[in-house]
């Protein structure tokens, strides 16, 4: 691998990076590339830390002889297993002795004493060389503060002189490539997490001024748990927050998985609208919501009540109606959600389970505008006077079939 090879891997990896090309992709190109080039590399590894709710970060691995190069997440490193395999790799040792890197090389006498030395000596690798790339303190999100990496051949004499320096060249500007995706995965993350899918698409496509909505037609679901406050109050500390995530990832996968979009979590409460070009096509995912969500708590509750843990239903409004959709705050804190009429509505329909003792009621207009349920009936409950709003509605509930 000459200088001229250097140059053109290091401008490919260049656009990539300005592309915003995949990580995975990024290293497949990279080691592809560096290989054909004369580099003597047989499989790298590179690893990136991330700001995820559930994983601490993705792995890269690439292997010659492997035709399938996939990225794959890998989760805590601080607890069991993954704690000590963590604490017996090179990437540790270069952390712990604010190294830069490692080179082992272990077809020539060289200990294995790293995690994962003794399996690559045994499948006739002979030299291995791990490295550590790290970002300005100012540019750290989350955990994600340096890139690592380590290289391996299977080359009878390793790695050469000039092997190591081609990658001692390139490797900064593939860290600099996986980077750049990393941090527009992140930031997609970040808003999917706190926003909902689609109000995080509409905000990373720019739409972050204030006061910018537009007027749109939704089913609205706001939901609450029954009797939070008495469990809540007779709950150890620390068994909150356990209590409330069951339930809310039971609601919450239940909405993703039929199309809505939850906008906020309000203490026990969630606020989803169900989007749709066909009015009866958004009410009908949203009863499929409901419905799902049945079934999950029932799943949920076994497993709770046989471990002695307290348990509880969710209550559920159903409203559709027009809402403005966008931001809403000042200068410097917006609120991306829905406001108008109907959402309020919607809370007080919900708010009215606790006294009629159903776990869903829905508007008229919603009701009108639904499709026949396949699981249960319609039946009316009487017109009701909600607070806030000004004239009494009629509202209606699912019958199951075993009540009808």
């Amino acid at each position: 691998m000459d200088a001229n090879d250097i140059g053109e891997i290091s401008a490919w990896l260049t656009t990539q990076g300005l592309k915003g090309t995949d990580e995975m992709d990024i290293v497949n190109g990279f080691c592809q590339r560096a290989r054909a080039a004369g580099l003597k590399l047989d499989r790298g590894l590179a690893l990136i830390d991330t700001l995820h709710p559930v994983y601490e970060g993705r792995a890269f691995q690439w292997d010659s002889h492997e035709p399938v190069k996939t990225a794959f997440e890998y989760g805590p490193s601080n607890e069991g297993v993954s704690a000590e395999n963590w604490e017996r790799s090179a990437f540790y040792h270069l952390r712990m002795n604010n190294q830069d890197e490692v080179r082992r090389r272990i077809g020539f006498g060289d200990p294995a004493d790293f995690f994962t030395l003794d399996t690559l000596l045994a499948s006739g690798h002979k030299d291995f060389i791990a490295m550590i790339h790290r970002f300005a303190q100012d540019s750290h999100i989350g955990e994600m503060d340096c890139f690592y990496s380590h290289w391996t051949t299977t080359d009878e004499t390793g790695f050469s002189d000039e092997d190591l320096a081609a990658l001692r060249q390139l490797v900064p500007v593939l860290a600099l490539a996986v980077k750049s995706g990393s941090l527009t995965r992140i930031s997609r993350t970040i808003a999917e997490v706190y926003l909902g899918e689609d109000a995080a698409r509409r905000v990373l496509q720019g739409r972050i001024s204030r006061g910018k909505a537009e007027r749109i037609s939704a089913v609205l679901w706001f939901s609450d748990l029954q009797n939070y406050t008495r469990i809540s109050d007779n709950l150890p500390p620390d068994e909150i927050i356990p209590f409330l995530n069951d339930y809310a990832d039971a609601v919450i996968s239940s909405i993703h998985e039929a199309g809505g979009n939850v906008l906020k979590l309000i203490g026990d409460g969630t606020l989803a609208i169900f989007k749709a070009e066909e009015r009866e096509d958004a009410c009908a995912r949203s009863l499929m919501a409901e419905q799902n969500l049945r079934e999950k708590l029932k799943g949920l509750n076994e497993r709770r009540l046989a471990e002695s843990r307290p348990v509880t239903e969710v209550y559920l409004g159903l409203h559709i109606g027009d809402v403005f959709y966008g931001n809403i705050g000042s200068s410097d804190r917006l609120d991306f959600t829905v406001i108008g009429p109907a959402v309020n509505e919607v809370s007080r329909i919900s708010s009215m389970c606790r006294f009629v003792d159903r776990t869903v009621i829905m508007s008229s207009q919603f009701v009108a505008a639904a499709p026949p349920p396949r699981h249960s009936e319609v039946v009316s409950i009487g017109r009701y006077a909600l607070r806030g709003v000004k004239r009494a509605q009629e509202l209606f509930t699912l019958m199951p079939a075993e009540e009808a």
